[in-house]
């Protein structure tokens, strides 16, 4: 199983994620990347509690906290007070877990 290390490894190197990755996987890679838009655009699509969390943080990314608290409160998180890095490689660990849909 990929760690977290190597997830970001991949991320950091590579502008494109592999076409075959899960859309949260591919939704966090995006939104690491910078590519806010193209990240938010597939999180739209994923209704799971996991695709909130990952919206609610492409919104701290954004710094609209107001509408990242809505999407905290349908993932079932608390808003979190975390840095955005630290989020992120939560949100990378549980992404690597499980299956998106």
């Amino acid at each position: 199983m990929e760690t977290i290390t190597d997830f970001r490894r991949r991320v950091d190197q590579a502008p494109e994620p592999p076409a075959e990755l899960d859309p949260c996987l591919r939704a966090l890679w995006l939104g690491r990347r910078g590519e806010w838009e193209a990240s938010h655009d597939l999180v739209n699509d994923i209704d799971t509690s996991l695709g909130s969390w990952i919206h609610a943080w492409l919104h701290r990314v954004e710094g609209d906290l107001s509408n990242a608290g809505y999407w905290y409160r349908l993932a079932g998180r608390p808003q979190a007070t975390s840095d955005l890095e630290a989020e992120w490689n939560e949100l990378v660990g549980v992404a690597l877990a499980a299956s998106c849909s």
